[in-house]
């Protein structure tokens, strides 16, 4: 992965990544296509990829998302954790924004944008119920983001996740609609399904990582962990992002491209939403000067989205075929080159913070 430096220029940090890092948007076009033309192309390669499920869960996801997590997890400073959970603004600030304004704003902009559409409407009320607990992890990553940070926050949303989901999705979908007249919708997800998301997703690689450096440097000491070993497993976090994005754009290929005005439709309030959830984390953290790794984390976390959730529970109360379902695909073809472009927005406005706001020391600037 990208090396970190506190301060100076941008053109100094892109300096900094490697060959992968720095071309990054081009091998995730280069993934879509491939992904769409084996959806097309390939007779029957969507079915088989349909058909790799344990439980409703996808196996070639799941593969995916769990080597492009395991490598960030095995870079976080677990020993640092305790720094913080002492950031209550940073916490409190995290929670506020994933559980009040986030499904608060995607309801909004479902029922101002696709209010004619109830399948996709509902859909998109979903995505912005599953807090992210995947992809925000590399986002945060690429973008030099805080990593003890990210981990801490995915962590404690993901907790709210278990707990909030269906309670929020009862109330968007049937509550606050027949208060304000509007048409209801339900919501068919229990406890279990979601904490199941959340131990396959976060709860494995976190795990792994965590025993990785624990042994790693019991066996062979930091130096060596963080110089030798950490250098040699980085690159497959960009790996399995690439290998999630073919897979998802393959099963899904058939639909993107034979319904491409529902498609717009439905990116429309999901470009809208990231930017302002990005947008919004971004301003409220350099408002309450958490620095800029921190302030990134916050608006990583606050626009990221668990589409696995998502569409496993569209898939399972209106099947595999439904609008709802189309509308949770469409969540991760928006937000990965969405977020990637905003990890260089991101990137950019780094010179703007000074290095001796951050939360860290600048001898950090070397982990990576």
């Amino acid at each position: 992965m990208s090396q970190q430096v506190e301060s100076g220029p941008d053109h100094a940090v892109v300096g900094k990544l490697s060959t992968l890092d720095r071309f990054l948007p081009v091998w995730i076009i280069a993934a879509m296509i491939a992904g769409l033309l084996l959806g097309r192309m390939v007779p029957g390669f969507d079915t088989a990829l349909n058909s790799a499920q344990v439980q409703g869960i996808s196996i070639p996801i799941a593969v995916g998302l769990l080597v492009m997590m395991y490598p960030v997890l095995a870079k976080v400073r677990y020993d640092r954790l305790g720094t913080v959970t002492g950031d209550r603004r940073l916490l409190v600030s995290s929670l506020v924004l994933n559980w009040v304004l986030g499904p608060a704003l995607m309801f909004a902009l479902a029922w101002l944008l696709v209010p004619d559409l109830p399948e996709y409407r509902t859909g998109l009320i979903i995505v912005g119920l599953a807090r992210c607990i995947a992809m925000v992890i590399i986002w945060n990553d690429l973008a030099c983001g805080d990593r003890e940070a990210a981990a801490v926050l995915v962590a404690l949303n993901s907790l709210f996740q278990v707990v909030m989901f269906a309670v929020l999705g009862w109330f968007y979908l049937a509550v606050l609609p027949g208060w304000l007249g509007l048409e209801t919708a339900s919501i068919d997800a229990s406890p279990w399904e979601i904490a199941q998301s959340v131990l396959i997703f976060l709860g494995i690689p976190l795990l792994a990582g965590y025993l990785t450096r624990r042994l790693g440097e019991k066996a062979k000491g930091r130096t060596w962990y963080e110089t030798r070993f950490l250098p040699r497993i980085g690159p497959w976090a960009l790996y399995g992002l690439l290998f999630t994005i073919v897979v998802l754009f393959a099963l899904q290929g058939q639909q993107i491209t034979s319904r491409p005005l529902d498609v717009a439709r439905i990116a429309l309030p999901l470009l809208v939403y990231f930017a302002v959830m990005w947008g919004g984390g971004y301003l409220l953290g350099a408002a309450l000067g958490l620095g800029y790794r921190r302030t990134t984390t916050l608006a990583f976390t606050a626009a990221g989205n668990n589409f696995e959730l998502a569409i496993a529970v569209c898939i399972a109360t209106y099947g595999a075929t439904s609008g709802q379902a189309l509308a949770g695909v469409v969540g991760p073809l928006i937000e990965v080159p969405v977020l990637v472009a905003l990890v260089y927005v991101s990137l950019f406005l780094r010179r703007r913070f000074h290095a001796g706001s951050d939360n860290r020391s600048r001898e950090d600037a070397t982990d990576g």
